[in-house]
């Protein structure tokens, strides 16, 4: 369940970022590049965040917690990536 909240944090976390370059996008032409690139660190920030508290505070081994981060972080960025690539 927690996974799944994360991931939908993450979407939703994409979306205000998508939001805020429309936004900046008329006055900055590449406005969208910085806010995809931002949102790439930031989401990899907070997904080893809670990497490390999975490992350090509920028990898991990095073992155990990698592929969990990897889907984490991995679903949001390519997603943010690929819509930076079609749409903008």
């Amino acid at each position: 369940m927690r996974t799944a909240m994360f991931l939908t944090a993450g979407f939703l976390l994409l979306a205000a970022f998508f939001i805020l370059g429309r936004l900046f996008a008329e006055n900055f032409p590449n406005a969208m590049g910085w806010v995809t690139g931002g949102f790439v660190v930031l989401w990899c920030v907070a997904t080893f965040f809670n990497m490390w508290v999975g490992v350090t505070h509920a028990g898991y081994s990095w073992g155990e917690e990698l592929p969990i981060f990897l889907m984490l972080f991995g679903i949001p960025s390519a997603v943010a990536i690929g819509l930076k690539w079609k749409l903008f």
